[in-house]
C-alpha cells in the first residue's frame, strides 16, 4: 500500500528545517546548509551530484533511503527555487540543473501556473495550484504503488503533517542551534496525531528518529 513519507529532513535543535533569507546563493538559507552536515559527505549525496566517491555507513543509509523507493514527489515551490510571485519565465528549472535527482513525477505547489516542465532522468515537474489535497491526489495517481515523499519546505511539510496525511516521518537532528528559520513544529502536536518513535539511531553527525502512525 502506497505511504506518504517525509524522509531525511534535516532539523536543528531549536526546530528550524531552513535558515531564513533564502537566494540563489544560499538555497537553504542563512546558515542552513550546517542542517546537512550529517548528508553533504554521504555516497547518497555525492551520487546526486554524478560522483562515484563518498562515506558509507549509518548516516548513508538514511540519505539512501530518504530518496528511494518513490513514485512520486511533493515540494513547496521554495524547494524549486528563489523565484516569488509570478513567474517571470521558463527559465529557471529548479536548483539541480538538467538531471534532478528525483527520477519521478515532482508536485510544485504554487500560487501561479506554469506548464510542466520534463527533465532528463525521469523527473518531470508539474506546478499544481490547486493545493495540498490537489497535489496528493495527482501524487499518489503517479505513484502507482510506490510511496510519495513530501519533499520539504517545512511549511509543507506541517501542512501535510496537519492534514492527516503523512503516515512516517523521517528526522536527522542535528547538533546545531540556528537562532532563527523556518520552523518545522509550530503549531503541531505530534503526540495528539498519533505518531510514536519507530527508530532512534545516534551518529557522528546526526541523530535520527524515525515516526510512525
Amino acid at each position: 500500500m502506497t505511504k506518504v513519507k517525509v524522509a531525511g529532513l534535516s532539523v536543528s535543535l531549536d526546530g528550524f528545517a531552513a535558515g531564513i533569507d533564502q537566494s540563489l546563493d544560499r538555497p537553504l538559507g542563512l546558515r542552513g546548509e550546517e542542517l546537512f552536515q550529517w548528508f553533504f559527505p554521504t555516497r547518497a549525496f555525492r551520487q546526486m551530484l554524478g560522483k562515484g566517491d563518498g562515506e558509507t555507513g549509518l548516516d548513508d543509509r538514511f540519505g539512501q533511503r530518504a530518496m528511494e523507493g518513490f513514485g512520486a514527489f511533493i515540494l513547496g515551490r521554495n524547494m524549486f527555487g528563489p523565484i516569488r510571485g509570478e513567474w517571470p519565465d521558463d527559465q529557471w528549472k529548479g536548483w539541480w540543473g538538467d538531471n534532478p535527482p528525483y527520477h519521478a513525477p515532482t508536485f510544485i505547489l504554487t500560487h501561479y501556473p506554469r506548464p510542466s516542465i520534463e527533465m532528463l532522468g525521469g523527473t518531470t515537474f508539474h506546478f499544481v495550484t490547486g493545493g495540498i489535497e490537489e497535489a496528493l491526489q495527482r501524487a499518489r495517481k503517479a505513484a502507482g504503488a510506490k510511496d510519495i515523499k513530501i519533499g520539504g519546505g517545512a511549511d509543507t511539510v506541517r501542512q501535510y503533517i496537519q492534514a492527516g496525511h503523512v503516515d512516517e516521518i523521517h528526522l536527522a537532528f542535528s547538533p546545531v542551534a540556528l537562532g532563527q528559520g523556518e520552523p518545522l513544529f509550530s503549531g503541531i502536536d505530534l503526540h495528539a496525531l498519533g505518531y510514536r518513535t519507530v527508530e532512534h539511531v545516534p551518529t557522528e553527525r546526526a541523530t535520527h528518529i524515525v515516526l510512525a502512525k
